[in-house]
């Protein structure tokens, strides 16, 4: 595993702006996800309790997809980040549900688990912490 320290650091601010792209497609394959649902349900949508359940699911393969086949979603593509485990290589699926899990934790209180990277000697996040994976910036590609 490589040191952390040799690692460079991804700004908040690009993160959070790789999520706000993420979260809108998220939005839209949610809609769809309900979709899905609501012949199952007899229509019923809101008052069902296993929407979110399956939501979550949903939302969890919708991530857990880029972060094992390329390190990216579509968010992560346009402010050039990818996730990756230390030593380089793409998340496997037990690295992408604790880094899911734990991201949701980490907005809980207020965003801490997004602010620890200011604090964070290596600007590591606390899902990145604790699923051994970091985002890496990548160059910048193309002609000028």
């Amino acid at each position: 595993m490589t040191d952390p320290a040799t690692l460079p650091a991804t700004g908040l601010w690009r993160r959070l702006a790789a999520m706000l792209y993420d979260t809108l497609l998220l939005f839209a394959v949610l809609v769809l996800a309900t979709i899905v649902w609501l012949p199952f349900t007899g229509g019923e949508a809101v008052e069902n309790r296993l929407l979110f359940p399956w939501l979550l699911i949903v939302s969890f393969f919708f991530f857990g997809w880029f972060w094992t086949h390329g390190g990216q979603t579509l968010g992560m593509k346009a402010w050039r980040l990818r996730a990756q485990s230390y030593d380089g290589y793409q998340l496997t699926w037990p690295q992408a549900l604790i880094r899911f899990s734990v991201a949701i934790l980490s907005w809980l209180p207020v965003g801490a688990g997004f602010i620890w990277q200011w604090f964070d000697r290596y600007g590591l996040t606390w899902h990145d912490r604790a699923s051994g994976t970091y985002l890496a910036v990548l160059p910048r590609s193309g002609k000028k």
